[in-house]
């Protein structure tokens, strides 16, 4: 850092520190002091705002003591500076001569200046310099002087010049705007001098926070600041400081407005600034910059240098000082706000930190790193991995790699074959590259560019040209992350495994002397053999030389003879001597030879005697260490467990988490299984056992056992594991399977021809002959101890188990064989091809589920395959594909997708049923073939037991690799079936829980992708579903006509009673224009409310009135009244100046003063009311945005605004729902509560709020946004946080912005101009953001291209499209060019003719089509599903920009190196056509099957045929019943259908007002209806028999329909039986007279008595107290909320109601009966103290299901605790302690009374309570009731 730098330079120069910019030395200890003491003086000023006019004079004279000593220190140079002044011109170090002239030329210039200056100390030179009335500072004051008056001049001369971006800018937009240097000169001078007045106005991140928390909480910003004048006085001060000589420079950065990012360098004028502070330096210090001798240039570079320090000096110093001034401020803020308010208002750090970053907002959380080469770089061996592997998990684009492309050329013969075959290898291989390196280029563009995936989908279509890999950005960045944690895990595993094996080999060192010392005596006793053999062949041939020249010696005698008497040489003499001659020559080189080697040896024998020696010496001196490091070495069996070559190399090829985390684990275990060795030895030598982090509990047996050298005792009898891992690895992999001659790192020194050791493959043969042998002779040797059992629960100690020896060793090969990686790996493959899911009900599902219950068809799945929830294997899957064409590949895919999706959405559905405990669901191999038809009644699980589970195919791969080779032979059975007990252990305790487990996980992990996957779609519906489009705009097409901004009016028909409906109307920006009320009670046709509303709606004449469906069926009604008031309406207003055949003069004349104020309108007015969902509307009602928008208005008011905003853009509204943000800061909270997808509550929240906002960018992506209209109205700015490089903080602090610079934008240019956004957030929101015509932007010319998709990179900063439209026109090469005003003009006028020729021509296209299609089909033409982009073929297109060639015009910019840019070129032409057409279809009405759930709130799940409900009969007719049931819904009961018998009239039957329980026959959803029966033969179907809606979920091919079928008569049989003994028990007998009615009949009697009532319900029990409890908590957590009644045991008249708060506490509650039929029966009203209920239904409905939401609310309490009541006092008392200046309080449950909660709080010491009731209508305190607990 500079920081540092400085701080290096300051040691370095003799501990020179800074004061006002200036380098002092420490020469006189007194000035030091002086010096600090006037520091701590500034400091003390800084903080205490002290202005005081002498400190300024000592500070100025100062000041100008320390230039005095800076010239001073300039002219005597130091080596220190010289070495630095040479550095940094790059010259090396001066000579020794160099350095004498340097030294003389400075003496001579300080006596140059002492002369000059004339001054002997510090006082005469201040009072010379400064105070002399003649001196040079009375005249460098005034040219400063002047030079303040220029500056000022000037800048007031050039205020009005508009500000421009900088330097920056030119890479973004070429504009010509004239003379930079001047503008940005005023402008810099402008903003100087702005600064100087307040300097507020661009200070940073904390100012424009605290201006924006003054304008949202409203508070006084002058008063909340406290002395924000004096901050400013401050920083002015500040700047005088730092400005010496009066200029001013405060230069300034280009920067975000309010977000304080540097975007570019300082300007040239900057640059000229700073060099004219240098030149007035220079003159006050006299120095020379002409000097041409070498000691002048030292002097500058030196002034140079100490200019640079002074630089960072001030630097750091003015950003200290901003750094306090920002702290101050924010804790301000912290002080005068709620925690809450500022993470809902982004007024926290984590919020600075976002803006001030230019960069998209959503990358701030996403800090994967980049593995690609940097550019300029070749794609590396990484990158092109990374992408495979993220191709490989993106089924889509999977499919795309490995399928070839559809060829159209293909007939029907040829499509039969396979596609393969027709595509060439090279053309596939470019296919496969281009679609790896779409990959590979959209994380450079995330990475490196911080460009967001909606923008590369729509911007980089010619780079990434994969349309797979365009459609799964997203995906591709959460597998980039995925990629970097899995490589992580891998770098990881392999630490843990170098560092396991040199604990490993350092245990073997250090047991190694004995065997080092054997090692060593063998080897020196065959060196020195091998030296005693040298020298013996030394002797030897010596004497062979000594025989030689001893004869040569006897042959020179005799020739010397010869010679004495005269005879001549023999020449056989001659050939003898030269043979020895040549012996001896060769003797003497073997000789040579031999000697060398004998110093060889006897080297190597003297370095191994002392070898020998040390190590002797060694081992005995620690003979007790090196047997504990043996004795370690033999437990722990490094060789049996792991070879560290062969696990490097298997991680270095694994790409899968789970695969590198099974090598993590194991090498875990080991590590485990080694420290527990250690640490047995260490407390045996008396030292302290290692200390580790807390380790499993579930591995302290295996621990103990290895400790105890059990490891190494098995491992002499089976294999290792990671050799029985690769065994099982090859066999699975290979065509030969595997090799026994397969080498490992190191194996291949046993081996012959580099091939390993057979015997290494196969288990170790024991010579003695049964393993009870063996195990004796190991326990009499003392090696082998019986260890006590691994499970708590075996209470058999005479268990034959428990007194085999082998138990302990078996137990530690099966652990360690089912962790090795290997095993697990494949053993889990096999485990997934064959594992099943089965499900069966609990004892509470047996008895809700039925045919009609929503789990139905869940409860009794049999033996369903689990990979039918996991996408296809790929061999399977090509094996499947194989032969097949494109199209038949394709549809193979879609149906595997399908069966996938279906799959994976019933085990969510399975999990919702097992939370609400009325299924259970096991994972488990298949089970063998015993089948029992009752087997869901079984009390044990059958596949919970691994006995009746289905293991051979796990158990023959296993003993294929871990037997001996040659099977059982008669002397290894006993030990194959020890390796069989091994092997199943390992399966049974170990592999099969913990696959179970893991698959369970996958299962959940899978469904829930795919869950959110299925919310998302329903989202994105939502989000892409267009404004609604009136009636009378139907028969244009929208593409002509688009819909517009119409005024609408949206109703909110109450469904309270109580409460009262409301109509607003809105006007075309969506706000509120008036309303009007229609109480409760009063009717909307009555004539009085009927003139009101048409009133209403002459004055707001909307387009449409839309009605939500929130009302229910009355919405339906108040529609059709609402649309005969709106005729009315529309004929008064169409006909206002028409006077009525009845109406005489004067009323007219009336009635046309009435409408002389309303706007005089030619176009009649054309209205249609309509309804509309107003889901979202009524979460707007209810929400905070509600309560801040609307204050105190109604709630039904406001669900009529958001109905019509919500008709006018859902979009907007559901973009406004994401708005808000819950305490915890996370956005998107509101959309949890829309019923988006039935099983979104068991979808993680994290995860899908990450899709949900995915999904709301891509939307708005596609639609954009109005950045003005945005940035305006609050339930439009919500759509701004989802554009490409924006969020919620910078969206909020550009709209800030933007309303302060005047609430408009007039073009995309002025963002950057502006400072509105940084580069990099620019390029990528800009081309999504509008530039729409507004009142505000009527007087501006507006560039017609800023309101279309086109980036400003195709017409500003490339003037392509203008080319296009000049070339189109054919204008010339000089209309389209740069240059002036006059040319720009010229080119917009050109850009606006040719987007009119293009609509024209989309005008006469469609005409040309509707004609055409009249003429062939007659008037039947689609005028809404015409679309230009597909109706129309390429050829029929004949506007002007079709004419040219825009291929030819793409390679051309592409041969001249700028790129690829076709897809823009193409956009341009679409976008001339239809700029910025919405892609979103109208609204459609609602109807069928959605019509009548939205009013009804039934299902198919709820309502269908075969269902029992209950209603009140509300009218006889000649045709049957009209019946009211629950909900309000009509239905009908036909004559036919009211009793078995035949029927004349209906009154025979049933009586008006009665309530009757019928069977649901049909449900006629067109009309609202539904048909009932009271025959007892539809009674008696049994449930299943009924037809099932096409609409559920179809029934899964493994459901046991027997089963269910079985249960469904069990149960009917139950029923029968049960009401049979109940008819029964209530006869009456026939006794006197007076006991019988006038008619002669039997009356009904009561007697009295407590007795069992005869009700069916399903939440009634004939039981006692005790059993519904036990009941009740037995459910567990799937029973919270629920209610059960049974007999009260004290009364005959009464009812128990037994309501379950929490596990374990039950409220009961009394229910009294009234009128009653007969002791048996259920009183006909159910009264709880004075509120009165007329059946069970109606009391859980009233009084249950409030008092749960009730619990609900109190559950999810930030204040809530679920603890004791005394925990909770303790809690408050320490809270209290911690912070006795605060009031503590909670609420938890009240202990002593079920349904209480107690708030307890303290105020002094002593904690405190209160009792709170639950009550269905709030919370009770007292005598009085809350709404809500806040309340």
């Amino acid at each position: 850092d500079d920081d540092d730098e400085e701080d290096d330079d300051d040691d370095e120069n003799n501990k020179d520190y800074i004061r006002d910019g200036f380098v002092v030395d420490e020469d006189d200890e007194e000035e030091v002091a002086r010096k600090k003491k006037r520091t701590d003086e500034l400091e003390d000023s800084d903080e205490d705002d002290d202005d005081d006019d002498d400190d300024d004079d000592d500070e100025a004279s100062q000041k100008k003591k320390s230039r005095i000593r800076r010239l001073k220190d300039t002219d005597l140079l130091d080596d220190d500076d010289l070495i630095l002044i040479n550095e940094a011109r790059g010259e090396e170090a001066l000579s020794q001569e160099r350095v004498a002239a340097r030294e003389a030329a400075a003496q001579a210039a300080e006596r140059k200046k002492q002369a000059s200056i004339m001054a002997q100390n510090e006082d005469e030179l201040r009072k010379g310099l400064f105070h002399a009335s003649d001196s040079e500072g009375d005249d460098e004051e005034k040219a400063i002087t002047r030079k303040k008056e220029k500056l000022a001049a000037r800048v007031r001369a050039t205020a009005g010049t508009d500000q421009f971006d900088d330097d920056a800018m030119d890479d973004f937009i070429d504009d010509d705007i004239g003379d930079q240097d001047d503008i940005h000169a005023s402008d810099r001078a402008t903003r100087r001098i702005n600064t100087s007045g307040n300097d507020n106005a661009d200070r940073g991140v904390s100012e424009a926070q605290l201006a924006e928390a003054s304008d949202i909480f409203g508070t006084d910003y002058l008063e909340f600041m406290g002395g924000q004048q004096d901050t400013h006085a401050d920083e002015e001060d500040e700047y005088d400081e730092f400005d010496d000589f009066g200029d001013g420079k405060k230069r300034k950065k280009f920067k975000e407005r309010g977000v304080g990012v540097d975007l570019t360098l300082d300007s040239d004028d900057a640059e000229s600034d700073e060099e004219s502070d240098d030149d007035d330096d220079d003159e006050l210090f006299g120095s020379d910059v002409d000097e041409a001798d070498g000691d002048g240039r030292q002097r500058v570079e030196a002034l140079k240098l100490r200019r640079e320090k002074r630089k960072l000096a001030k630097a750091e110093k003015k950003r200290q000082a901003m750094l306090k001034k920002t702290e101050r401020r924010k804790a301000k803020l912290r002080r005068a706000f709620e925690p809450v308010q500022l993470v809902e208002n982004f007024c926290t750090d984590r919020d600075d930190e976002i803006r001030m970053k230019d960069a998209p907002e959503r990358f701030h959380e996403w800090t994967t790193p980049f593995h690609g080469a940097q550019p300029g770089e070749d794609v590396g061996d990484e990158e092109e991995e990374q992408a495979t592997w993220i191709m490989g998990r993106i089924p889509e684009i999977a499919s795309e790699f490995f399928s070839p492309p559809p060829k159209p050329s293909v007939t029907d013969v040829t499509d039969a074959m396979d596609m393969s075959e027709q595509e060439s290898p090279e053309a596939m291989e470019a296919r496969q590259s281009a679609i790896l390196n779409s990959i590979m280029q959209a994380l450079r563009f995330m990475h490196k560019e911080q460009l967001e995936p909606e923008f590369i989908r729509k911007y980089r279509v010619d780079v990434v040209t994969s349309l797979a890999v365009r459609n799964n950005l997203h995906r591709i960045m959460d597998e980039d992350a995925e990629w970097e944690r899995m490589t992580k895990t891998r770098s990881k595993t392999e630490v843990l495994l170098g560092k396991v094996t040199t604990e490993a080999e350092g245990q073997e060192a250090m047991g190694a002397e004995e065997q080092n010392i054997i090692r060593l005596s063998g080897e020196l006793q065959d060196a020195q053999g091998r030296l005693d053999e040298s020298l013996k062949e030394e002797e030897r041939i010596k004497g062979e030389i000594d025989g030689i020249d001893s004869t040569a010696t006897k042959g020179d005698d005799d020739d010397d003879d010869d010679e004495l008497f005269g005879k001549d040489d023999d020449e056989e003499d001659d050939a003898a001597k030269e043979a020895k001659s040549a012996q001896k020559l060769n003797l003497e080189s073997h000789l040579k030879t031999i000697q060398i080697l004998i110093q060889e040896r006897a080297e190597r024998v003297a370095g191994l005697a002392t070898s020998l020696k040390a190590s002797q010496a060694i081992n005995a001196t620690s003979l007790i260490s090196q047997s504990a490091a043996i004795q370690t070495t033999k437990k722990i069996c490094y060789s049996n467990l792991w070879n560290s070559g062969d696990y490097r190399q298997y991680l270095s090829s694994l790409t899968d988490h789970r695969h590198i985390m099974d090598v993590y684990g194991y090498l875990n275990l080991l590590k485990e299984g080694n420290n527990s060795i250690l640490n047995k030895n260490a407390l045996q030598n008396g030292e302290s056992e290692r200390k580790k982090r807390s380790r499993r509990f579930d591995r302290d047996y295996y621990r103990t056992c290895v400790s105890e050298g059990l490891r190494g005792i098995c491992y002499q009898f089976v294999l290792a594991p990671f050799r029985a891992g690769i065994k099982l690895e090859d066999n699975m992999t290979l065509a030969n399977g595997f090799s026994y001659e397969r080498a490992l790192p190191g194996d291949n020194s046993d081996g012959e021809n580099g091939l390993s050791d057979p015997r290494r493959w196969i288990p170790p043969v024991v010579t003695t002959s049964s393993p009870t042998d063996f195990a004796s002779d190991k326990v009499g040797s003392g090696e082998l101890v019986l260890l006590s059992s691994t499970q708590g629960n075996e209470a058999e100690l005479e268990h034959p188990e428990l007194k085999d020896p082998l138990r302990g060793c078996r137990y530690v090969a099966a652990m360690e064989l089912a962790y090795e990686p290997r095993i697990r790996r494949h053993m889990r493959t096999i485990f997934k091809a064959h594992a099943v899911m089965s499900t069966r009900p609990t004892s509470k599902g047996m008895n809700n589920i039925d045919a009609f219950h929503e789990y139905y068809g869940f409860h009794l799945i049999r033996s369903k395959p689990i990979k039918d929830h996991f996408p296809m294997d790929e061999n399977e899957s090509e094996n499947k594909k194989f032969g097949l064409s494109y199209s038949e590949r394709k549809e193979v895919d879609e149906e595997m997708n399908r069966r996938e999706r279906l799959s994976c959405l019933q085990f969510l559905s399975i999990l919702k049923a097992e939370r609400a405990g009325e299924i259970t669901v096991s994972v488990h191999m298949p089970l063998l073939e015993n089948f029992n038809p009752l087997w869901y009644k079984e009390e044990e699980d059958a596949s919970r037991s691994r006995e009746a589970q289905d293991l051979n195919p796990m158990m023959e791969k296993l003993e294929r690799v871990y037997l001996p080779p040659d099977g059982d032979m008669d002397e290894s059975n006993e030990w194959n079936e020890e390796r069989r007990k091994i092997l199943r252990l390992a399966l049974t305790n170990f592999l099969l829980p913990q696959f179970e487990a893991e698959c369970r996980r996958d299962l959940r992990e899978a469904s829930t992708k795919i869950g959110i996957a299925a919310a998302a779609e329903n989202l994105r519906t939502m989000a892409m579903e267009g404004p609604y489009r009136p009636s009378h705009l139907l028969g244009e097409n929208r593409f002509l006509v688009p819909t517009g901004d119409l005024p609408i009016v949206g109703v909110c028909c109450a469904s309270d009673p109580k409460e009262a409906t409301y109509l607003a109307s809105t006007t075309e920006q969506g706000e509120l224009g008036d309303h009007i009320a229609i109480p409760s009670g009063t009717r909307i046709d009555d004539p009085k409310m009927s003139e009101k509303v048409i009133t209403f709606l002459i004055q707001a004449r909307p387009s449409v009135v839309v009605v939500g469906t929130g009302g229910g069926l009355a919405s339906r009604l108040l529609t059709r009244k609402l649309g005969d008031l709106v005729t009315q309406a529309t004929e008064r207003w169409n006909n206002r100046f028409v006077q009525a055949q009845d109406e005489d003069d004067e009323d007219f004349e009336t009635r046309i003063r009435d409408y002389a104020h309303e706007d005089d309108d030619e176009e009649p007015w054309k209205c249609n009311v309509d309804l509309v969902e107003d889901n979202v509307a009524q979460l707007f009602g209810r929400s905070v945005r509600g309560k801040k928008e609307f204050v105190d208005m109604a709630v039904n008011l406001k669900c009529a605004i958001a109905t019509a905003r919500h008709a006018k853009n859902p979009l907007s509204e559901l973009a406004y729902t994401w708005s808000v943000a819950s305490d915890a800061g996370v956005f998107g909270t509101e959309l949890l509560f829309l019923n988006i997808h039935p099983l979104q509550q068991l979808l993680p929240k994290p995860l899908l709020l990450r899709q949900y906002e995915r999904v709301l960018c891509n939307a708005v992506a596609e639609v954009g946004v109005d950045i003005n209209a945005a940035c305006t109205y609050d339930h439009i700015h919500g759509m701004l946080s989802f554009v490409p490089g924006l969020g919620p903080r910078k969206a909020a602090s550009l709209k800030q912005t933007i309303i302060r610079i005047g609430g408009v934008v007039a073009s995309r240019r002025a963002l950057l101009q502006k400072r509105l956004m940084g580069p990099i957030v620019y390029n990528n929101a800009v081309a999504f953001l509008r530039i729409r015509e507004t009142d505000q932007l009527a007087n501006q010319l507006l560039h017609p291209l800023d309101d279309t998709r086109l980036h400003p990179d195709v017409y500003h900063r490339n003037n392509w499209a203008v080319k296009i439209a000049v070339d189109a026109l054919e204008l010339g090469d000089g209309a389209g060019g740069e240059g002036g005003s006059d040319k720009e003009s010229i080119a917009i006028t050109a850009l606006r003719d040719v987007m009119q020729d293009s609509h024209d021509q989309v005008k006469r296209l469609f005409d040309a089509t509707k004609a055409e299609w009249e003429i062939a089909y007659g008037p039947s033409f689609n005028v809404s599903a015409w679309d230009p982009r597909v109706s129309v073929p390429t050829d029929s297109w004949r506007d002007k920009v079709e004419e040219l060639d825009l291929e030819t015009f793409a390679k051309m910019i592409e041969q001249s190196g700028l790129g690829k840019w076709l897809s823009h070129l193409i956009m341009i032409k679409w976008e001339f056509r239809l700029p910025f057409e919405d892609p979103r279809k109208p609204m459609e009405p609602l109807s069928g099957e959605r019509l009548f759930r939205l009013l009804t709130g039934e299902t198919d799940q709820s309502l269908c045929p075969g269902k029992e409900v209950t209603g009140k009969v509300v009218r006889n007719g000649d045709f049957g019943s009209r019946i009211k049931i629950e909900g309000e819904i009509p239905a009908f009961v036909p004559l036919r259908n009211l009793s078995d018998e035949n029927v004349e009239s209906a009154d025979d039957f049933v009586t008006v007002g009665s309530v009757v329980t019928a069977v649901v026959t049909e449900v006629k959803k067109d009309h609202m209806c539904v048909d009932l029966s009271l025959r007892m033969e539809d009674f008696r179907k049994l449930p299943s028999a009924w037809e099932r809606p096409q609409s559920l979920p179809a029934l899964d091919m493994n459901f046991d329909r027997a089963a269910a079928m079985r249960i469904e008569k069990e149960k009917s049989d139950k029923r029968e039986k049960h009401l049979e003994s109940l008819q029964l028990s209530t006869r009456t007998k026939i006794g006197d007279d007076d006991q019988k009615d006038s008619d002669g009949s039997q009356p009904r009697r009561r007697t009295g008595r407590v007795t069992r009532r005869a009700c069916a319900h399903p939440a009634f029990r004939n039981a006692k107290n005790d059993e519904v409890n036990k009941e009740l908590r037995d459910g567990g957590e799937g029973m919270v909320g629920e209610a059960l009644l049974r007999p009260s045991s004290d009364q005959n008249d009464a009812l128990a109601l037994h309501w379950m708060l929490k596990p374990g506490c039950i409220k009961i509650i009394r229910v009294e009966e009234e009128d009653k039929d007969t002791d048996a029966s259920i009183g006909n009203v159910l009264k709880i103290k004075n509120e009165a209920y007329g059946s069970i239904d109606e009391l859980l409905g009233r009084y249950i299901a409030p008092l749960n939401d009730r619990l609900e609310e109190v559950n999810h309490h930030r204040k809530f605790l679920d603890m004791l009541e005394d925990d909770l006092d303790q809690k408050l008392k320490d809270m209290k302690k911690a912070n006795p200046a605060g009031i503590h309080y909670f609420v938890c449950w009240n202990e002593e009374h079920p349904g209480y909660i107690s708030l307890r709080f303290i105020m002094s010491n002593t904690p405190r309570h209160h009792n709170i009731a639950l009550h269905p209508e709030g919370f009770m305190w007292g005598h009085t009731n809350f709404p809500s607990l806040d309340h």
